[in-house]
């Protein structure tokens, strides 16, 4: 059994609908990356999963339980917690508040955990009493990510991590990736830096125009030559 099953869900926003049949799995302990242009209905892939998107054909299973439709307070109680790509942090709380944000559904305490997420980002330790908004991109984008692990998931959804980021931030971003990896969390994430993805995923998805054009390991992609030329630049 999978840990996500996404099949052929058609659905959108309002009465438009953005994609169609897309089918798409996690298994456990998996990275999985969404890649493809501009437009192409990845990160509305990516919140369909979490519940923010009407989908009005097809079915998702998160641990073979039905959860299409469900809304994200209900996804999150399931075990996914979701880092979107904009708006992740509360900028105004400290780090350390922010953490206790992402525990807001914990009924035991949460200081191990906490102490967890600080081993895994060790720049956040020295500013755990600083205001987020004040952090790099980079570390802003380390509490986005150690806010949703506070509910420790079975599944982390990542929309573009390292969007806007320098390259020296976008690879610190792809190394904790690795690292909350690691851990054994399943990740399913939303990329434009498609190339470097794909290197570090175990399998990808390239949707275009809403709807699947390719799937096979993350390597395999990259050895595409159809897939580089339309897909990766060359």
């Amino acid at each position: 059994m999978a840990l996500l099953e996404v099949d052929a869900i058609t659905g959108g926003y309002g009465e438009a609908d953005i994609l169609h049949e897309v089918t798409m799995r996690v298994e456990d302990g998996e990275v999985v990356a969404i890649v493809g242009p501009n437009g192409a209905g990845k990160s509305t892939a990516m919140k369909a999963v979490f519940g923010l998107v009407t989908i009005r054909q097809g079915h998702i299973r998160f641990h073979g339980e039905d959860i299409t439709g469900l809304k994200p307070d209900r996804v999150v109680r399931r075990g996914i917690s979701y880092v979107p790509q904009t708006d992740n942090i509360f900028p105004s709380l400290s780090v350390d508040e922010n953490l206790d944000m992402g525990a807001f559904l914990r009924s035991d305490g949460i200081r191990e955990q906490k102490a967890r997420i600080y081993e895994l980002f060790p720049p956040l330790k020295a500013k755990r009493r600083q205001p987020a908004g004040t952090l790099s991109g980079g570390q802003r984008q380390m509490v986005a990510m150690g806010r949703a692990l506070m509910l420790e998931p079975a599944l982390l959804l990542l929309d573009e991590p390292t969007a806007g980021l320098s390259p020296k931030f976008m690879d610190q971003i792809f190394d904790i990736v690795r690292t909350v990896h690691a851990t054994g969390v399943g990740i399913l994430m939303v990329e434009q830096n498609a190339k470097q993805a794909l290197a570090m995923a175990d399998r990808g998805y390239v949707l275009a125009m809403g709807r699947n054009r390719y799937e096979d390991s993350g390597q395999a992609l990259l050895a595409n030559s159809e897939v580089a030329e339309m897909f990766l630049g060359g």
